[in-house]
C-alpha cells in the first residue's frame, strides 16, 4: 500500500483500540517496519490527529476525533451494506430503522452519491420466518441494556411455569432463531440467560443496578471460563 492508504489504515487501528496500543502490535497489523510506524505516528499528529502516547508505551486516539469524509472500500461498503441488511430483517422495528438510517448516512457522509450503489449490492439476507423474536420485550431490554436499569418480567420456563424476577440485563445475544438476554438475576442471586419469546410480561424501571455493565460483563464472562478474562 502507498503511504496513504497506510496512515488511514493506521488510524483505522487506533479507532478500533479503546486502550494504548504499542508500535510493535501496529507494526505487525500494517506489515511495516517499527520505525515506520514511529514515522507514520509523528506523520499524523502534524495532520492534527489527537494521538496520546509514545514510542515504548503505546499510543491511543482521544475520542471525539472526525476524519473529513472518506470513500469506503468496496468491501467496506459491502460490510456495511451486509450488516445493516441483517439487523433490517433479524431485529426489532427501531434497530431496522436505524440500520436504514446509518446506511444513508454512509451515503451521504461519501464523496460521491452511492446511494445507488448501496442499493443494488448483491449481498441479501433471507427473511427469518421462524424467529421467536419478540418485538415488544427486545427494544425495552435493549434500552434497560443501554442506561443500565433493572427490569422487572414475568417469566415462563420450559416447563410452563411462570415466576416473577426483577433482573439486570447486561447482554442480548441473537443466536439462530432464538434472542437471548443475559442478565444477573435477583430472585436466583446469580448470572442467568432467558429466551426473550418466553418473557410474558416486561416492566422497565429508573433503578440503576449497583454494578456498572462493563463489570458484570466481565464477571460473567470469567464464570464462564470464556477467554480474554484476566
Amino acid at each position: 500500500m502507498d503511504r496513504t492508504e497506510r496512515l488511514l489504515a493506521l488510524m483505522d487501528a487506533l479507532r478500533r483500540n479503546r486502550r494504548p496500543v504499542t508500535a510493535a502490535v501496529l507494526s505487525e497489523e500494517l506489515a511495516v517496519s517499527v520505525r515506520t510506524i514511529y514515522r507514520d505516528i509523528q506523520a499524523l499528529i502534524g495532520l492534527g490527529a489527537p494521538i496520546d502516547g509514545e514510542a515504548g508505551l503505546g499510543y491511543l486516539l482521544r475520542p471525539g476525533f472526525f476524519l473529513p469524509p472518506l470513500m469506503f472500500s468496496d468491501d467496506e461498503l459491502e460490510a456495511l451494506v451486509l450488516g445493516a441488511r441483517w439487523v433490517r430483517q433479524h431485529a426489532d422495528e427501531g434497530l431496522a430503522k436505524a440500520a436504514d438510517n446509518a446506511l444513508a448516512k454512509i451515503a451521504a457522509a461519501s464523496p460521491e452519491d452511492r446511494r445507488d450503489e448501496i442499493a443494488g449490492t448483491g449481498l441479501w439476507v433471507a427473511p427469518d420466518w421462524k424467529s421467536t423474536l419478540k418485538n415488544d420485550a427486545v427494544k425495552p431490554l435493549r434500552e434497560a441494556i443501554r442506561r443500565e436499569r433493572k427490569v422487572e418480567m414475568t417469566y415462563v420456563d420450559e416447563a410452563g411455569a411462570s415466576t416473577r424476577r426483577t433482573v439486570w440485563p447486561i447482554a442480548l445475544a441473537f443466536i439462530d432463531q432464538r434472542r437471548l438476554v443475559v442478565a444477573w438475576c435477583e430472585l436466583r442471586a446469580g448470572f442467568r440467560q432467558f429466551r426473550a419469546d418466553r418473557i410474558a410480561a416486561l416492566t422497565p424501571t429508573e433503578i440503576r443496578y449497583p454494578t456498572r455493565r462493563a463489570a458484570l460483563v466481565k464477571q460473567w464472562r470469567a464464570e464462564r471460563g470464556f477467554p480474554g478474562v484476566e
